[in-house]
């Protein structure tokens, strides 16, 4: 009598978690699970459960007698072949042994016990408002620490090594200091003999690559994405590709914009501001003029007939300013800022050809008689930054001089207490 062949189901849920075809190559699906277990690694702050998932995922796709079962028949016969445990391991211990020993130190099962992140790398990336409006894309050579190839990241020919006998393998070193008498201060720093590995290698042992530092230094490129309607000191993150040291997950390199300084342009979140100086005749009659936009279209500004333009009064044109973070093509407002010049002094001729054409003055001018009644005044130009920064200075100085004569004559008079 023949056994019952399992039945098909689904067969497609690992390469999914994975994020690959079933049609993947042993490396494909390798490159894909470092990824994306650097990325969902409970330490940097991802779901436990998805990085779980990921570690069954990859141990069943990267075993060629389990991967040919599963696209047969799917993950139910492989839950049968394994008496329905569905094989049981650690995810760290995938994880660990995919990325080269434990990487929790010592020996043993890492079960339960946290892998050591490293630190991020941080780099300012300086750009433009036109890179922030069109979106642009930079390439940047970088210099990080990779694990030493030649030794796995042992540091030394056979992989052995020994404890530091300045800390006696605990990495850090305790100094007392005296500070008085029965009075003494207990310090912990870094040992300098093993950089709180706590682990020294024989000379004689050491890697020819590495020199026993367990890391070699590369130089890598990596294409910044600048995308249309980012922000200053938004960050770009680029997973995992830090500093590279044995026993730990690689922490990630980020790029903060910086935006520079715009000769014409100002941005305040999706909107834009101009400045733009019209001549009174302009601000009175009408004006026209070409703003060149940040992408280089020419941008015809006009005012309607008979429009009169106030100082310091915004208009706006709708849809023309920052394109918006992952919805490019809403846009923003553009604020167009107008300040009026006025002329600095008018002939006559030139103030009764204004009077006749310009609305009536609100009040009229007054008779002689009227004149001889009034006292005369000058009026003087005066900067009033400069006039009140010279009022507060004098009041100082006032209030230091009262201070000085209180001193001088025994401050004012003084209450005694009578005794009982």
């Amino acid at each position: 009598m023949f056994g019952r062949a399992p039945k098909k189901s689904n067969n497609t849920k690992y390469y999914e978690i994975l994020g690959v075809p079933k049609s993947a190559s042993p490396d494909d699906l390798k490159k894909a699970y470092k990824k994306a277990a650097i990325k969902n690694h409970p330490d940097k702050g991802g779901d436990p459960e998805k990085f779980k998932e990921l570690a069954h995922a990859y141990e069943v796709l990267s075993d060629p007698e389990k991967r040919e079962i599963y696209d047969q028949y799917g993950e139910d016969a492989l839950k049968e072949g394994m008496g329905g445990g569905g094989g049981g391991h650690d995810p760290f211990d995938i994880f660990s042994s995919f990325f080269g020993g434990n990487p929790f130190g010592g020996g043993g099962s890492s079960r339960g016990r946290r892998q050591r992140r490293g630190e991020d790398v941080i780099h300012p990336l300086k750009v433009s408002l036109e890179d922030l409006y069109n979106g642009t894309s930079k390439k940047l050579s970088l210099a990080r620490n990779v694990i030493c190839s030649k030794c796995k990241g042992k540091g030394s020919k056979s992989g052995a090594s020994m404890n530091c006998p300045g800390c006696q393998g605990s990495g850090v070193k305790i100094s007392i200091r005296q500070l008085g008498p029965s009075m003494i201060q207990q310090m912990q720093h870094t040992c300098n003999d093993c950089k709180g590995t706590g682990e020294t290698i024989n000379d004689r042992d050491r890697c020819p690559q590495c020199k026993g530092e367990k890391v070699v230094q590369e130089k890598k490129v990596l294409e910044v994405h600048v995308e249309k309607g980012m922000q200053s000191r938004q960050k770009i993150t680029f997973p995992g590709e830090a500093d590279e040291a044995p026993d730990t997950v690689t922490g990630d390199i980020v790029f903060i914009l910086q935006q520079k300084e715009h000769s014409k342009f100002k941005r305040k979140g999706d909107d834009l501001f101009y400045e733009h100086n019209l001549l009174l005749t302009e601000a009175l009659c009408g004006f026209q003029f070409v703003l060149a936009h940040l992408d280089n279209r020419q941008l015809l500004i006009k005012s309607g007939p008979g429009e009169v333009v106030k100082p310091d009064s915004f208009k706006a044109i709708n849809d023309e300013g920052m394109p918006m973070h992952q919805r490019p093509f809403m846009k923003g407002n553009l604020y167009i800022h107008f300040t009026v010049e006025f002329p600095d002094t008018l002939t006559l001729d030139q103030c009764k050809s204004l009077e006749a054409v310009l609305p009536p003055r609100s009040s009229p001018l007054l008779t002689d008689m009227e004149l001889d009644e009034c006292e005369e005044t000058t009026l003087h130009n005066v900067n009033m930054e400069e006039e009140m920064r010279r009022k507060e200075a004098r009041a100082h100085q006032e209030a230091y001089d009262e201070d000085e004569d209180e001193d001088m004559h025994g401050g004012g008079q003084r209450v005694q207490c009578a005794q009982q």
